[in-house]
């Protein structure tokens, strides 16, 4: 279930996130499959947890967009995010993802490239 965030010192309210145990599979599956939800995890699975502001990706999405697709990957349990200052930093919920859904993250973060998207 969604928690609702608190107020932070900011304008805005902190995030809500989805524990990846509440998440039906369709759920995780359809975040996953968006290309560019896709580049988000697979840049946050190189980073340390905590270390990339939402700005620091490299996709072609404008701001408002970007929003929506870290709203989607929060709904599906699959990134975490809180704000510092002006700041909003992430992290990939990978042990508690895999928890869930055990194989999954590792079949989406292939080195070789042939996840989600293999026809083969």
């Amino acid at each position: 279930m969604a928690q609702r965030g608190r107020t932070t010192g900011s304008h805005r309210a902190a995030p809500e996130h989805t524990h990846p145990d509440d998440v039906p599979v369709q759920t995780a599956l359809a975040a996953l499959a968006d290309p560019v939800r896709l580049a988000l995890v697979r840049e946050l699975a190189g980073s340390d947890d905590w270390s990339r502001t939402c700005g620091s990706f490299d996709v072609p999405v404008g701001k408002a967009a970007l929003s929506h697709h870290f709203a989607v990957l929060r709904g599906a349990g699959i990134v975490e995010q809180r704000d510092e200052g002006p700041k909003r930093v992430n992290r990939l919920r990978r042990e508690e993802f895999e928890g869930r859904f055990p194989g999954l993250l590792g079949l989406v973060l292939r080195a070789d490239g042939r996840g989600l998207d293999d026809r083969a």
